[in-house]
């Protein structure tokens, strides 16, 4: 599992995912996840690259969403392929990990 980041121009942070996001996947970017994640109130993660998601991939999602809740900030998942957002959604955890196609409507709904 690969973990990158940027700064978009609305300000949010773009965390990238690549790889499967599974025990060992989600172990692996943990600490940098959460770290990156803790640091911004408005975060976009980039789903794109992320081929599977397993229990412990959707906990580091649902963790990091909780604390950008708790401090009135939002996490956006951006461009989550069906089999990840299938996952999601049959958890019904898709109101806490809202999902998006485009990353204007991501940047969006991070700021408000």
């Amino acid at each position: 599992m690969d973990l990158a980041f940027e700064t978009l121009p609305s300000g949010a942070l773009c965390i990238a995912l690549t790889g499967r996001l599974d025990i060992t996947g989600a172990s692996a970017v943990e600490l940098r996840f959460t770290a990156l994640a803790a640091g911004h109130k408005a975060v976009v993660v980039d789903m794109d690259g992320v081929e599977f998601m397993a229990s412990m991939g959707l906990r580091l999602l649902v963790m990091a969403a909780r604390a950008a809740n708790s401090k009135g900030g939002r996490l956006v998942l951006w461009r989550p392929r069906p089999v990840v957002a299938d996952v999601i959604t049959t958890s019904g955890l898709d109101a806490l990990l809202p999902m998006v196609t485009e990353l204007s409507e991501a940047e969006s709904r991070v700021q408000a």
